[in-house]
């Protein structure tokens, strides 16, 4: 077993030394992972007989090795030449098919080195979407690659070799309004990027949730699928007790910032002596999520970056209650 972060574990977790031989068992984690992510090109887990997670400075992905080429779920950019490397540790066999896991830039970026590579190694790269991203880039005016398979939304499925992989489309998305959670079917891993960061407290923004609604109910949609091992992309592999830890920490939040709300009424930060009312909301907002991040301290504010995240995030509830009632 490695040692424990030096910050203590949301879930209690026990860890493990990374390994790209030895399969992950459900419910252990990476050991000291932030450290690793600072000091390492990349750090590279076996999740299935055929499947593995990798992560490099903090972001991460998941791919499957067939018997003529190998699927990687998203194409994070600015690290491809970590991410290949870390293929390359496992596999000769070059990379033949990328999916665009939701329309961020900072997970498909790197999609023209992949392109590259593949037409390199003689053979087109599959590019593989919801029509949902599919919209989203169209809409955008995108300058990134088009998707060559394109699966119907909320719910789709693509074979690639001898595996299927299930896309699960949130219908009312917190994240993006492509926003997906993709299940490997035969590996039971489940892969949604930004979701949520297992083993850590919700990161800035819910990590970079377009908004907070919805966040708890996409949380529940995942809950029941045929997985193993769930990778958020960020943060270390998770299982269901970070969903109900996650769930948890929501629910103490939003019980503070409905405390705090309650003590700081909006009405009260209406100042008739001002020169415009465009700092009333502003103030309002900065001293609910103060005071309801304040108030979760004792409980939780020796968790990994809790300060700096939990500001932002209870920001975004307190618009969320003050507008959804």
């Amino acid at each position: 077993m490695a040692e424990p972060t030096a910050v203590p574990s949301p879930v209690d977790a026990a860890y493990v030394e990374p390994s790209a031989e030895e399969v992950l068992a459900p419910g252990l984690k990476v050991g000291d992972l932030f450290h690793r992510n600072m000091t390492q090109p990349y750090v590279l887990q076996r999740l299935s007989e055929r499947a593995w997670w990798v992560q490099s400075f903090n972001y991460g992905t998941v791919f499957h090795v067939g018997e003529h080429g190998v699927l990687v779920m998203d194409t994070l950019e600015g690290v491809y030449d970590n991410i290949a490397q870390a293929i390359a540790s496992v596999t000769d066999k070059p990379v033949t098919a990328a999916v665009y896991p939701h329309y961020h830039a900072d997970h498909i970026g790197d999609i023209a080195r992949y392109v590259d590579a593949a037409r390199r190694a003689g053979q087109p790269l599959r590019i593989i979407a919801s029509s949902k991203s599919v919209q989203a880039m169209e809409l955008s005016h995108s300058s990134f690659p088009g998707a060559t398979d394109v699966l119907d939304w909320p719910r789709g499925e693509f074979g690639f070799e001898d595996i299927t992989v299930e896309l699960h489309g949130f219908e009312w998305a917190a994240h993006t309004d492509d926003h997906a959670a993709w299940l490997f079917t035969q590996d039971r891993i489940l892969h949604s990027p930004d979701l949520i960061n297992p083993d850590q407290p919700p990161f800035w923004r819910f990590a970079g949730n377009e908004r907070f609604h919805w966040h708890e109910d996409n949380l529940r949609q995942i809950y029941d699928l045929g997985w193993d091992h769930l990778s958020g992309s960020h943060g270390n592999v998770g299982t269901r007790v970070d969903i109900d830890f996650e769930l948890a920490f929501v629910a103490d939040l939003k019980e503070a910032v409905g405390n705090a709300m309650a003590a700081h009424p909006f009405s009260s930060f209406v100042d008739p002596a001002a020169r415009a009312h465009t700092g009333f909301l502003a103030s309002f907002f900065a001293t609910v999520s103060r005071e309801a991040t304040d108030a979760l301290k004792p409980k939780y504010g020796r968790l990994y970056g809790y300060e700096e995240a939990t500001l932002p995030n209870a920001e975004m509830v307190a618009w969320a209650m003050y507008e959804y009632r």
